[in-house]
């Protein structure tokens, strides 16, 4: 039978925002920081790395960090420059006194992605040194001991899912797109070394999420053996009591679509109860009491209490609330909100130029802003958000689910204003769900 190795395929998409050379990114000026490292010799990491990461203006003390990993192929690799800058993840971040920390593996093109992917290759250690480096830059020195959420798409959801399984203690949540740690040997991925689940992993929460058409409902092609690989890890790690759960993408493929408008909310929720209250304590245990749980495949969720089938295979949930969000994404990655973002602050004007700043919805991020002179709309920024595999978001998005290069602005030209005439302007956001701020 035919096998796809789903994390480890090299793809490289064709947006020119993804064909920069590695040297070009944006500034690591604080808030943000970034440190570089060389390749090195075999048994080490062997492609170089940059990390960027962004820190909450105004923390005291980091209590975790959040990790967004690429995936496979030169493409992809040069999508992780921009992670970081992202103002959805960075909202998350934010909530829970997070920094924001995105990779970049200068991975070159057709290379093996496994040397990267499984974290015991090097890039455990690269990222646990980053840690120790930034938090000297940042002036943050807790960061090398605090938590970890992680989230990855294709080989980083390989390399996110193989740190759970190396490193459980450490970290608070998982999301898994796409990719998922091999755990039996097999004659058609003989080049990937597999990994055993030990017993603290089987407290750390995650979650699988492929896209339908990667093997559940299209069984042919490039990615059909992602949902196969997916299923074999879910069973084996829920069999054994692990709390994980599969929310499959109905719209997709490869991409990752609307995955972050439920893996925000999710990780929200791990966060909110994993991560210690004083430094230096062990993460808390996720609770037992409002656990939801879910058919295989299925689209319906019930309380635990409520479920008749074996609770072993079936689709863990933290709770009621995560758990309806689940519903809906399952059905068609449109999940409600009902809260409008926050406003915009800080307009300046000089002459015709406005800029502003503004912090995304953690619901459901920014699509875009309608600015207004003397009551008039006037135009948006952008003129049209675009977004190829999604909701039209304003920083648009790439493959691997980061902003697009160069990095959207948020200022305005009004090129009809008039020279010597007094105007009132004023800038509103609206999120991808259509809801405008005050």
């Amino acid at each position: 039978m035919r096998t796809i190795v789903f994390s480890l395929l090299a793809f490289a998409t064709s947006l020119s925002a993804q064909n920069a050379p590695y040297d070009v990114f944006p500034a690591a000026d604080p808030p943000y920081y970034r440190v570089r490292y060389e390749a090195k010799q075999a048994g080490e990491l062997i492609f170089p790395v940059n990390y960027t990461i962004w820190m909450p203006p105004g923390v005291t003390f980091v209590r975790g960090v959040i990790v967004h990993q690429h995936g496979c192929g030169e493409g992809s690799c040069k999508s992780g420059l921009t992670g970081a800058f992202d103002l959805h993840w960075q909202a998350l971040a934010k909530k829970h006194d997070c920094a924001l920390l995105a990779p970049s593996y200068e991975q070159p093109d057709k290379a093996d992605c496994q040397m990267w992917c499984d974290p015991r290759n090097g890039s455990a250690a690269a990222f646990q040194k980053c840690l120790v480096d930034l938090g000297a830059k940042s002036g943050h020195p807790e960061l090398s001991k605090v938590p970890w959420a992680l989230w990855g798409h294709s080989g980083g959801g390989h390399w996110a899912g193989g740190m759970v399984l190396t490193h459980p203690e450490r970290v608070a949540a998982a999301w898994l797109r796409s990719g998922v740690p091999l755990l039996k040997a097999n004659p058609d991925r003989s080049t990937i070394k597999t990994h055993t689940v030990p017993e603290a992993a089987l407290q750390v929460p995650m979650m699988c999420n492929p896209g339908t058409k990667e093997g559940v409902t299209v069984k042919e092609g490039r990615f059909a053996g992602v949902w196969p690989a997916n299923e074999e890890f879910f069973n084996a790690v829920r069999g054994q009591g692990g709390l994980v759960g599969v929310a499959v993408d109905p719209l997709t493929a490869h991409e990752c679509g609307n995955a972050r408008y439920l893996a925000i909310p999710w990780l929200d929720a791990c966060l909110s109860v994993r991560l210690p209250k004083n430094s230096g304590d062990p993460l808390q245990a996720m609770p037992t009491d409002d656990v939801w749980l879910a058919p295989l495949l299925g689209s319906e969720a019930v309380p635990a209490a409520k479920f008749t089938s074996a609770a072993n295979q079936a689709v863990w949930l933290p709770n009621a609330a995560v758990a309806k969000a689940w519903v809906h994404y399952v059905k068609d990655t449109q999940i409600s909100d009902t809260t409008p973002p926050p406003a915009p602050t800080n307009l300046r004007v000089n002459g015709k130029e406005l800029a502003w700043d503004a912090e995304a919805d953690l619901e459901s991020g920014i699509a875009s802003f309608i600015i207004e002179r003397d009551g008039q709309v006037i135009g948006t920024v952008p003129e049209q958000p675009k977004n190829p595999f999604g909701r039209p978001i304003f920083q648009g998005l790439q493959y691997s689910d980061t902003p697009a290069m160069p990095l959207v602005k948020m200022t305005f030209t009004d090129a009809k204003a008039e020279a010597g005439q007094q105007h009132a302007y004023r800038v509103t956001a609206v999120n991808t769900a259509g809801l405008k701020s005050k």
